[in-house]
């Protein structure tokens, strides 16, 4: 893979995750609150009806954006990773095996899996951090309400500064989240490849592909791609939603308290024992509700921004 093309994956894919990370996050931290042991009994309130009722879901819907900082200083670079390692891994299982010895799916998956990989050394810390700053609450004077903080710094302090030493549970997650995102990519990636595979099929077959490299080409593009990506994503987010439950509760007591060394074994059993398997898959709508939102949005924008920059 050429130098031009390296910056051009690296320059589309920041662009696709910034965008996708501004508009998609509040739905990312009203997940990341339904998940949570402290937001449990606000979630209740919240559908009550009561005039505490009213007062939680005000709590829940306030500061949607905190935490925002440290996933845009780490997905920028996470996602240029990620991209520049799929696109080259790919090519290099399809030339290095024997044609027809591993399906395409199976390329598909061992590439996406390998990129993960490499993208959650940059994104666990700044998983840790977001997930902390979504949950964080601070009494006002007088501790009639509560104000949600705005800033990562606070709870990147507390993580550095809980039990353990300092620092060190900044990728006490990795496994956890390697754990969510490699079934998730291995999932994911084929089954878009094979959906937009179809649907570019569907497309010539009716004869409606837009020529050339014009406006016109791009959108539908991206529109392809963005619907592929979408019905994937949702799909594999429904299934992997107990490995993500589990990924939120062990970034959250990282910042905590000494339950953060649990092995996400224990972490997946205490979740069971709590609340059965309706526990375990959490929050399963909203993921894929948010996946599908910001897979489609991604990838979609990928293509596109890969496409433009190509040209210019």
């Amino acid at each position: 893979m050429g130098d031009n093309t390296q910056a051009e994956i690296i320059m589309a894919g920041a662009l696709a995750a910034f965008t996708v990370d501004l508009l998609v996050y509040p739905l990312d931290t009203i997940k990341t609150r339904y998940q949570s042991q402290d937001y449990r009994g606000m979630f209740a309130q919240s559908v009550s009806g009561s005039g505490s009722g009213i007062r939680a879901s005000r709590r829940i819907f306030k500061g949607l954006y905190q935490g925002i900082g440290s996933v845009i200083f780490a997905t920028l670079p996470a996602a240029g990773i990620f991209f520049v390692t799929y696109e080259s891994v790919k090519p290099m299982l399809g030339s290095a095996l024997p044609s027809g010895m591993i399906p395409q799916p199976a390329v598909h998956a061992l590439a996406s899996g390998t990129a993960e990989l490499a993208s959650c050394l940059v994104l666990t810390p700044a998983e840790i951090v977001k997930q902390n700053a979504q949950v964080l609450q601070k009494p006002k004077p007088g501790g009639q309400s509560i104000a949600f903080m705005p800033t990562s710094m606070e709870a990147l302090r507390m993580v550095w500064r809980s039990a353990g030493g300092p620092g060190r549970r900044l990728w006490a997650g990795y496994t956890a989240l390697a754990a969510r995102n490699l079934p998730f990519t291995a999932m994911q990636f084929p089954m878009f490849e094979f959906v937009r595979d179809h649907l570019w099929r569907w497309r010539h077959r009716s004869g409606r592909v837009a020529s050339g490299t014009t406006r016109a080409a791009k959108v539908e593009t991206g529109l392809v791609t963005g619907v592929s990506a979408a019905l994937s994503g949702a799909v594999a987010a429904v299934i992997t939603t107990p490995t993500d439950v589990v990924k939120t509760r062990m970034m959250l007591a990282a910042g905590r308290d000494a339950r953060a060394d649990a092995s996400g074994l224990e972490v997946a059993k205490a979740v069971f024992r709590e609340r059965g398997l309706r526990g375990l898959f959490r929050g399963a709508l909203l993921r894929a509700s948010w996946t599908a939102l910001g897979s489609g949005l991604y990838l979609g924008s990928y293509e596109v921004a890969k496409s433009w920059l190509r040209e210019s």
